[in-house]
């Protein structure tokens, strides 16, 4: 994954924020949306377009673009280096190999230790019964 190549290929778009207003809220676009096409891009392999495709599809849009956006803070270009930074965590957690589980035996102690604790459960609410 080339990340500067990627950068480039990011289409940015400022809109206005949403919420209450205030001091610039219907005057200034401080929210950042970024899209980026993953089928159409140059900056990832063509193993890591097809994982990236399989992870993230809930992520992907029917026109193939991810899209990320950010309204934290006031400033457009803090915004905008917040949704790069989530960009790219989304494209490396998607690109993430899972592990293989290992299958493991329960220990016997475990086993033993619950069929004991079983045994004794079982004598306690025996000795609750009334006997004649």
């Amino acid at each position: 994954m080339n990340k500067e190549l990627i950068k480039t290929e990011l289409q940015y778009k400022a809109i206005r924020s949403s919420g209450a207003g205030g001091q610039n809220v219907n005057k200034v676009a401080t929210k950042i949306q970024i899209q980026f096409s993953v089928e159409n891009s140059n900056g990832l392999t063509t193993d890591e377009k097809i994982t990236l495709t399989e992870k993230l599809s809930n992520r992907i849009a029917k026109d193939g673009f991810i899209m990320v956006e950010c309204d934290e803070t006031r400033s457009q270009l803090k915004n905008k280096e917040l949704c790069i930074q989530r960009l790219f965590l989304l494209l490396e957690n998607g690109l993430k190999k899972d592990k293989k589980r290992i299958a493991t035996k329960i220990p016997k102690a475990v086993i033993k230790k619950r069929l004991n604790d079983k045994k004794l459960n079982s004598e306690k609410k025996e000795n609750r019964k009334f006997r004649f």
